[in-house]
């Protein structure tokens, strides 16, 4: 995984709400001995991870209208989703194909 960017903030910028995995990524993340935490706490603070400008910055509107805040983290050879439903009161960790 990759470490936080400079432009990431310190404290959390939302909240999470209930969190949630799947089990396909909570396989993938029991196999490379990773904790979701991690994942959380990028997503959480801001560090969107693999997502291209457009979609940050849908993200940086949504931390204003509290609507759907969506970041995708390289695992292994594995993409996985951290979503936080609009109304921010479930987050979800997920494999795209389990979407």
């Amino acid at each position: 995984m990759q470490t936080q960017s400079p432009t990431t903030a310190a404290a959390p910028l939302f909240q999470l709400g209930r969190c949630v995995a799947t089990v396909g990524v909570d396989d993938l993340l029991r196999r490379l001995a990773l904790n979701p935490y991690d994942l959380l706490s990028r997503h959480v603070r801001g560090d969107w991870g693999d997502l291209d400008e457009s979609d940050k910055s849908l993200n940086r509107r949504a931390l204003l209208d509290r609507s759907r805040l969506m970041s995708s983290y390289s695992v292994g050879d594995k993409k996985v989703w951290v979503i936080t439903d609009a109304d921010w009161a479930v987050t979800t960790i997920l494999l795209p194909s389990e979407y």
